[in-house]
């Protein structure tokens, strides 16, 4: 069985069993290759040098195993406007493919997503492979686990900066917080910025707004919208949706509590939640104006895109598209616009970004961003790409792409690329072996 096909836990134990604790793959800009920390890793390596679709240069994929026996990552790209800046994401993987996969194409998005935002960040991701059968709500374990992600973050010198993201929340980042400062998205109780869902919302919600309003369409009133996931994100865009006048909004969830509080919270409004499974994606096929997929990634597939009943695609998942070239080219032949997930679910990074510099009520830094005047805000930068997207006769998502990519090599006004200088010192500092 070749590496990538193991799972995240077997690839651990392979790796302890070499007597590795940490390994790493760079991006080497002399040669155009892959150094890695060890020769067992140079398979991995042939694979993502290889792969067209996920792997972009990342700067590095660092990688550590943990005290039970699973992994983490931490995955840096596009580093010439800043630190790679991310969520940490902590999720079940059967492969250590689909692990690399997502934490490559997560990485790339935050670098798009940042550089779209007007943000002075490069791309990062972190993930922790849950294990099966693993105890990771229980509080005492988890802290412990995080603790340990931070000792790992730590030792990556501020290549990486780290947050909350699918799976973890601002008290794990409150756990994380106390073993390093390379970290956002911390409670307002130890002066971060809490809970981003709110921000995103509203992010979303201005997205769908821009994408009217190119298309001729009006408001959001009256319209029908269509969510798959109704989690914490998805709860804050009913609630701003239903304030525009939406003319209903249907929704699937598959945890039956989060249905029973979003049916108490929004009584008698124009909302209906539906029951999923895992894997049930019959939702997609509702008919509305809008349809916002707000759960995990890879959604938007040939086998999904035939059954979609909208004109817009826009959510706050990530990576909405299963293959970007092909999915995007087979929404765009349906006559559906699709909004870039990066564009328009930046939010939550643009809320805790940069709260090391302090908080302003209504922070004019932030509330620009959901206005309708500054270059850089949801609404503009949208009906920019939409208006590029039609001019030049290409999709909507190789348009964001050459906006956002060339707007990642502007360099950091005072740092320029220093992330590249800290990625060569952990390796000139055999970093692997610490």
């Amino acid at each position: 069985m070749s590496l990538v096909d193991r799972s995240p836990e077997d690839f651990a134990s392979h790796l302890r069993s070499l007597g590795v604790r940490r390994a790493y793959l760079v991006h080497n800009h002399g040669t155009g290759q892959i150094d890695v920390s060890h020769p067992e890793l140079a398979p991995l390596a042939a694979w993502m040098q290889t792969d067209n679709r996920d792997y972009r240069k990342h700067a590095g994929v660092f990688l550590q195993v943990n005290q039970s026996g699973g992994l983490f990552g931490a995955f840096v790209q596009a580093t010439t406007r800043g630190q790679g800046q991310g969520g940490l994401r902590h999720w079940p993987y059967p492969t250590l493919s689909a692990f690399l996969r997502d934490g490559l194409r997560l990485a790339t998005g935050m670098a798009r997503k940042n550089a779209l935002a007007g943000l002075w960040w490069g791309g990062g991701k972190g993930i922790v492979a849950r294990l099966p059968g693993d105890a990771y709500r229980d509080p005492v374990q988890r802290a412990a686990l995080y603790r340990e992600y931070a000792e790992f973050v730590t030792s990556l010198r501020g290549c990486y900066i780290t947050a909350e993201d699918a799976g973890t929340g601002p008290d794990d980042m409150a756990v994380v917080h106390g073993g390093t400062r390379f970290v956002t998205c911390i409670p307002p109780a130890i002066g971060g910025s809490g809970n981003p869902s709110p921000a995103t919302a509203r992010g979303v919600v201005c997205a769908m707004e821009g994408a009217l309003a190119h298309l001729g369409l009006g408001t959001l009133e009256g319209k029908k919208i269509a969510m798959q996931g109704a989690g914490n994100v998805a709860g804050h865009m009913i609630a701003e949706l239903l304030t525009r006048g939406v003319g209903g909004i249907v929704a699937s969830e598959l945890s039956p509590e989060r249905r029973a509080e979003l049916a108490q919270q929004f009584a008698g409004a124009a909302l209906t939640l539906l029951p999923a499974k895992p894997g049930d994606n019959s939702i997609l096929a509702t008919p509305c104006d809008i349809l916002a997929p707000n759960a995990l990634g890879g959604i938007l597939s040939p086998e999904t895109i035939p059954t979609l009943r909208t004109r817009i695609v826009c959510g706050a998942a990530n990576n909405q598209l299963l293959d970007e070239d092909r999915d995007a080219k087979a929404l765009g032949a349906l006559g559906i616009v699709y909004i870039p997930d990066y564009l328009c679910n930046r939010m939550g990074i643009v809320n805790c970004a940069n709260e090391q510099y302090g908080h302003i009520p209504g922070d004019p830094a932030i509330e620009r961003h959901l206005g309708r005047e500054w270059d850089n805000s949801v609404f503009v930068i949208t009906r920019r790409v939409l208006e590029l997207a039609e001019r030049e006769g290409i999709t909507t998502a190789a348009a964001a792409n050459r906006l956002a990519d060339e707007l990642a090599q502007v360099p950091h006004p005072i740092w320029g690329d220093r992330t590249r200088g800290i990625i060569a010192g952990l390796v000139a500092s055999r970093w692997h072996l610490s």
